[in-house]
């Protein structure tokens, strides 16, 4: 989910959909010091994330060390290490899911990372790390900005998490599950297909839960993730598997609502019954809100020169109603949310005469709200 779940996306489905669980986009532990700026911020949350973990990859266990001190710092409520991107780039310098290939190296930074977090429970200070000190200073501008408050950050061993596949080029996970457990991880989340794989074919849910046999009774929990499309799929593979919980990614992606039916999936699963889940019902009136919000929100903290980042973003929203084809070809040239406020208001126009949606323009002023929208009958 590079690239995808950046602060705004992760502010928009903590308000609307409440995940139990927010993740960030994965950061290179290398840019703690190569471009600490970066890394913070990749690293830029709000409360209502909470609890939110920080995502980052790599592969020199003395630098996780040093990165965990600053993720505790930051206030997170959990670190997650990425052993499961199957990009090239990420691979072929031996990081990501190239980890499942060094097993042994897996294991030092799985334990470099948790010294880390230990050390820095215990009192150890980024100073004494010899971070640079305008580093210090901007993770305090940071936890103020965030929390209101200028108290520093308090010290409480955050669990430390793995986000996997099931192996490199086939399938290994008996032997890689086992290897991560004698590591006792808080969880071990895992994508159902190899690096190799990518994102083609189909999850493998069969070997998710014979990791679950795995790790049965160890303390480590197991999360599924791949191919949930909606809420009925969740039900179903945790049905089907026992796995403590799953991860949605692409499925929340111009959807933050799906989380909001996570509670039927819990009802279903301590019943004795089969009972019926659905995803939740949403107006088009709230769909047009939560676009303007995101891309408010987007505009905000990313600036309106990096706008054109937020148009995959609303282009995923755009599905599910009459005439979203043609508001999606309309979204992918908008540049600001005034912009988008103006696709908004000429859709409402459009609905009500029958015509095509007309290019973006921009309005004198944006505009302070979103008429009353009916939703179509038909789907595009």
């Amino acid at each position: 989910m590079d690239e995808v779940t950046d602060t705004s996306f992760r502010f928009i489905t903590a308000k609307h959909g409440g995940p139990d669980v927010t993740v960030t986009e994965f950061v290179n532990i290398q840019s703690a010091f190569y471009s600490p700026h970066t890394l913070l911020k990749d690293l830029t949350y709000s409360s209502i994330e909470r609890p939110v973990v920080a995502q980052i990859y790599g592969k020199t266990p003395e630098l996780f060390y040093k990165v965990a001190h600053i993720v505790c710092e930051l206030g997170f409520d959990g670190l997650d290490i990425n052993m499961g991107c199957p990009a090239k780039k990420v691979a072929a310098a031996g990081c990501g899911a190239a980890l499942i290939r060094t097993p042994e190296l897996a294991r030092l930074i799985i334990r470099a990372a948790r010294q880390g977090v230990e050390d820095w429970f215990n009192g150890q200070t980024l100073s004494d790390l010899k971070i640079h000190p305008e580093v210090i200073e901007q993770i305090r501008i940071a936890n103020r900005c965030r929390t209101g408050l200028e108290a520093a950050t308090q010290r409480r061993r955050i669990p430390l998490s793995v986000k996997t596949r099931l192996g490199y080029d086939h399938v290994v996970i008996e032997d890689w599950v086992q290897t991560l457990l004698e590591e006792r991880p808080a969880v071990i989340s895992l994508h159902g297909r190899t690096l190799q794989q990518g994102y083609k074919g189909n999850a493998d849910w069969e070997a998710i839960g014979r990791a679950v046999a795995i790790a049965k009774n160890s303390g480590t929990l197991i999360l599924g993730n791949g191919d949930l499309q909606d809420i009925e799929d969740v039900r179903r593979r945790v049905g089907e598997t026992n796995v403590d919980g799953v991860l949605l990614g692409r499925a929340a992606q111009g959807n933050p609502w799906i989380f909001r039916s996570k509670h039927q999936v819990k009802q279903s699963r301590g019943s004795n019954e089969t009972l019926s889940v659905h995803d939740a019902s949403i107006s088009l009136q709230e769909r047009f809100e939560v676009i303007l919000e995101h891309s408010n929100h987007f505009e905000t903290c990313c600036g309106s020169s990096r706008f054109n980042a937020m148009r995959k973003h609303l282009t995923w929203y755009c599905r599910g109603f009459r005439g979203a084809a043609e508001m999606r070809a309309t979204m992918v040239r908008v540049n600001s949310a005034r912009d988008v406020a103006t696709c908004l208001m000429n859709y409402s126009a459009s609905a009500a005469s029958g015509c095509k949606l007309p290019a973006p323009a921009v309005p004198a002023t944006p505009p302070a709200y979103i008429p009353d929208l009916q939703p179509q009958a038909s789907v595009s």
